[in-house]
Order: C-alpha cells, then structure tokens, then sequence
C-alpha cells in the first residue's frame, strides 16, 4: 500500500512509485469515480484510451461523424 498527501489547497500527492507505474506524468488527466466505500482515480492515459476504443460498438461511425464536423470547420 502507498501513501499520498492532500495539500492545504486540495491537491493529491500521488507516490512516484504509482506515478511511474501508471504513466502518470505531469499534465495527466485523471478522473475520479465516487464509489461505495472510497474514492477512484483513473488515469487518462494513452493505454486507457486505447485500451476503452470501440466499447460504444459504434464501428467508427461516431469518428467518422467527428471528422466530417471537423473538416466543415475547417472550411469555415
């Protein structure tokens, strides 16, 4: 088990050892998930996404309706 800190501003300590494990770097973006007995954080990682791509079971039509949307902007 390892140990964090909470700073006087709300701030988490993340352990390096965790850090180096996760891929957590700074600028990382993590979620937090309330959950019955505690508190989640999730990295936003590179592997999270890649490991979560295709769980809509849209089969690249939302990415498709992204870039479309994208390229009308870029008209613009």
């Amino acid at each position: 088990m390892e140990t964090g800190y909470v700073t006087s501003k709300g701030q988490l300590v993340i352990p390096s050892k965790l850090r180096r494990k996760f891929g957590i770097k700074p600028g990382t973006r993590v979620n937090f998930f309330e959950e019955r007995d505690g508190i989640k954080i999730i990295p936003v990682t590179a592997e999270t996404i890649d490991a979560n791509k295709g769980f809509l079971q849209t089969k690249g039509k939302l990415l498709k309706a992204l870039m479309d949307e994208k390229k009308k902007e870029r008209e613009l």
